[in-house]
């Protein structure tokens, strides 16, 4: 069984920055990867972020040069960096992760962007 918890959305104004976290606990296995998707309202979940257990990070080309996914693998947790925020970034933010076949979703966490 594994939870996953997110946490670090709020209201930011455009050009602004926002950290998410996210916290995994449960049966965690090496290899995994863990990333960051959001839905807005009205489109389908997409990939922001993810990274690999060794450290390997894959960007939407949305957010490239804006965003930084890091994992802390001893404390099961990883965070998303989001600078030089847009009001297209707003959406609900979920945490994934991806491990021997199966996937564990976070509640998600609100990031509004908007003056």
């Amino acid at each position: 069984q594994v939870h996953v918890v997110e946490s670090g959305g709020g209201l930011v104004q455009p050009g602004g920055s926002l950290k998410l976290s996210c916290g995994v606990s449960g049966d965690i296995f090496d290899g995994n990867v863990m990333g960051w998707y959001r839905q807005a309202p009205g489109k389908q979940r997409e990939l922001v972020a993810d990274i690999t257990s060794e450290g390997t990070a894959n960007y939407a080309d949305s957010v490239k040069g804006r965003f930084t996914i890091s994992r802390d693998n001893a404390q099961n947790t990883v965070y998303l960096q989001m600078n030089s925020l847009k009001p297209g970034d707003t959406a609900v933010y979920y945490c994934l992760l991806s491990q021997l076949g199966t996937r564990a979703w976070g509640q998600g966490t609100q990031v509004t962007v908007s003056s």
